[in-house]
């Protein structure tokens, strides 16, 4: 525990300064008062010090788990055994996923007699653990000019989640509820593939779903009714390279990506399909086994939070031959990625367009709202002017590419990133009632 000046201290210390100066010029033999004043002031700043009173208890505490984007609290408590404080400050070196900057400060309010307490609201920027590494605590006495200051190793780990708030939401849990596939197992009737039965057509229903053979033996109309498949394979894929790493809205792409991939898992894995997780960059990264129940989601989210960031570009080539040759049969694979250049679009074009002849391929990418608006923007000047020809050239590039994809047979999601989840939602149910994936 240290004792320190306080910035009054400081400027008082200041303020008197000119004060000696000009003492010392009009009665040089008066010096001896200038020395005899600092020590007073030092004087006064210890025994200031010394009645802020002694730190009795501090305790630090903070969720241990949290969800990337979500907020959290940094709580100090802290307890003094007499004296008389004026302020109580604290300030926390932690790791910078958690706090931009790696540093926190905050002041405490007295509760009741001698405890304090403060908190500090944060926002993890990122998935992993992070730690909080030190804490400092420093108080001042009733005037202000000295203070106690305390440095403590904390030591503790918070794990940041991807964020699966949208699971939870009832909206979807409604939806799950009412839907087909819903929370009871049982035979879909109506859409599909695998023949079930046959019924009688009714106005409405769709005339290619019409057994004329059937029809003509009893001579009235007879539908074929079909089984809405089950037990597909569906796998998201991750591009963990440097472009997916750079925030959108405040957090990493890849991050919103986890995020509307895993709401879409949950609802695959409550339609009987089953998932698995796919990561790259330089090199693949993560691949799980096929999860097939919902209870298992959990493992999904520990696989995802798994997904590093990497300040380098994907190999699209390796990677996609590397999960094309561990899928043993028909399968919906969802990419998530993003594109700066010609170049690594032409790679991922050719890498995703092997897929196509064996596999589903859904491209799902994030729409640059900012490199939108510095398309539209007045140019006012010159470097405006150079700025809106660029952003309009890169969305001309992105264009072509999502346009060269659809050519190829694959589905593209370009959207917003507050609207990838649902969209990615009803694209799979359009394809699972289709019946193309298995």
């Amino acid at each position: 525990m240290a004792i320190v000046p306080t910035l009054r201290a400081a400027i008082v210390v200041a303020l008197a300064a000119p004060v000696a100066l000009v003492v010392a010029a009009v009665a040089p033999g008066a010096w001896v008062l200038a020395p005899a004043l600092g020590g007073a002031l030092l004087v006064l700043v210890l025994v200031d010090a010394l009645a802020a009173g002694r730190i009795d208890d501090l305790a630090f505490t903070v969720r241990p788990d949290i969800e990337v984007g979500a907020e959290a609290w940094l709580q100090v408590d802290a307890r003094f055994a007499g004296g008389a404080r004026a302020s109580v400050d604290c300030a926390l070196a932690l790791d910078g996923r958690l706090v931009p900057g790696g540093r926190a400060a905050f002041a405490l309010r007295r509760l009741s007699g001698d405890a304090w307490q403060g908190a500090a609201l944060f926002r993890p920027a990122r998935r992993g653990t992070g730690m909080v590494e030190r804490l400092w605590l420093r108080w001042t006495g009733p005037l202000g000019l000295g203070a106690r200051q305390l440095a403590k190793a904390v030591g503790t780990p918070v794990r940041v989640w991807p964020n699966i708030g949208e699971v939870r939401s009832p909206a979807l849990q409604t939806f799950l509820k009412q839907a087909q596939f819903g929370m009871i197992a049982r035979r879909i009737r109506g859409e599909g593939t695998q023949f079930e039965a046959l019924t009688e057509y009714q106005p409405g229903m769709d005339r290619r779903r019409i057994d004329w053979k059937s029809s003509a033996r009893h001579v009235h109309l007879y539908a074929k009714e079909f089984e809405t498949e089950r037990n597909n394979q569906i796998v998201f894929a991750f591009d963990c390279g440097q472009t997916m790493c750079e925030p959108i809205g405040g957090v990493p792409r890849i991050d919103r990506a986890v995020s509307a991939a895993l709401v879409s898992a949950y609802v695959a894995l409550k339609g009987g399909d089953r998932v698995a997780l796919f990561g790259f960059a330089a090199r693949p990264e993560v691949m799980t086994p096929f999860i097939a129940e919902s209870r298992e989601f959990h493992r999904l989210q520990s696989a995802a939070a798994a997904l590093d960031y990497h300040a380098q570009e994907p190999n699209f080539t390796l990677a996609l031959a590397t999960l094309a040759g561990r899928l043993q049969r028909r399968s919906l694979i969802v990419v998530f990625s993003d594109f700066t250049d010609p170049t690594s679009a032409e790679l991922m074009i050719e890498s995703i367009g092997r897929l196509v002849s064996r596999h589903v391929v859904l491209f799902v990418t994030m729409q640059d709202q900012e490199l939108e608006e510095l398309a539209v923007a007045e140019p006012a000047d010159m470097q405006r002017l150079a700025m809106a020809v660029t952003a309009d050239s890169l969305l001309r590039q992105r264009a072509l590419v999502t346009k060269r994809l659809k050519q190829l047979g694959v589905d593209v999601i370009e959207a917003p990133y507050q609207l990838i989840g649902p969209r990615l939602i009803d694209a799979y149910l359009a394809i699972k009632r289709a019946g193309v994936i298995g």
